[in-house]
């Protein structure tokens, strides 16, 4: 009878213990999100394309950007077509493997007269939910996850994807797989001796003439 109150009050603290942490699902709940940033400059543009010296600035506020693959690059004319100032600036993208975007996102002022709006586009990936905190659960009674299962694997995934829009859209197949070459390490191996028959072994060096 003594230790009876001593066995509810620790039941007591381990009933609200158990329930902060009740990952019962395979599914990690910690997914990457993915953010994205538009950032737009207005350069002086003529009727033939971009005014002197405008080129020049537009490549040096692209090279503090750091553009680069998974970048998208925008032209907004205002309505106005200039077939001179694309030209321009789709020479100064394909310079850092870009192409220029169909549609340029929507901006909140409008384009001024005599200038163009070039808007970079930029997506970015993490896995923003994991904290030291996501896993406080001390007890585990019901075999669920961990709280922090599935930061490291998705964590890394969000740092190595090259375009982190890719994780939101996918990629479509664009039909250009060749199976020729698909099959030549395919080939190499079905051709290589077998390892009992003294293939795939690694060629011996000797030292001091021996």
């Amino acid at each position: 009878m003594l230790h009876r109150p001593l066995l509810l009050a620790a039941l007591a603290l381990a009933v609200p213990l158990a329930g902060c942490n009740s990952y019962r699902g395979v599914e990690s709940i910690h997914q990457p999100v993915v953010s994205r940033s538009d950032y737009a400059l207005d350069v002086q543009s003529t009727a033939d394309g971009l005014a002197p010296g405008e080129p020049e600035r537009l490549r040096g506020w692209l090279d503090a950007l750091r553009l680069g693959y998974g970048d998208t690059v925008a032209l907004d004319q205002g309505g106005a077509e200039n077939g001179g100032a694309r030209a321009d600036v789709a020479a100064i993208a394909g310079r850092y493997g870009l192409r220029l975007a169909a549609a340029a996102p929507i901006a909140g002022a409008a384009v001024a007269p005599g200038t163009v709006r070039v808007t970079v586009s930029r997506t970015t990936a993490a896995v923003t939910s994991c904290t030291p905190q996501s896993n406080r659960g001390l007890l585990n009674f019901d075999s669920h996850t961990s709280g922090n299962y599935g930061c490291a694997v998705n964590g890394n995934l969000a740092a190595m994807v090259a375009n982190p829009s890719d994780l939101v859209r996918g990629v479509a197949d664009s039909g250009g797989y060749d199976n020729v070459t698909g099959g030549k390490a395919i080939a190499a191996n079905r051709r290589a001796a077998q390892t009992g028959g003294g293939g795939a072994t690694v060629k011996s060096e000797s030292t001091g003439g021996k």
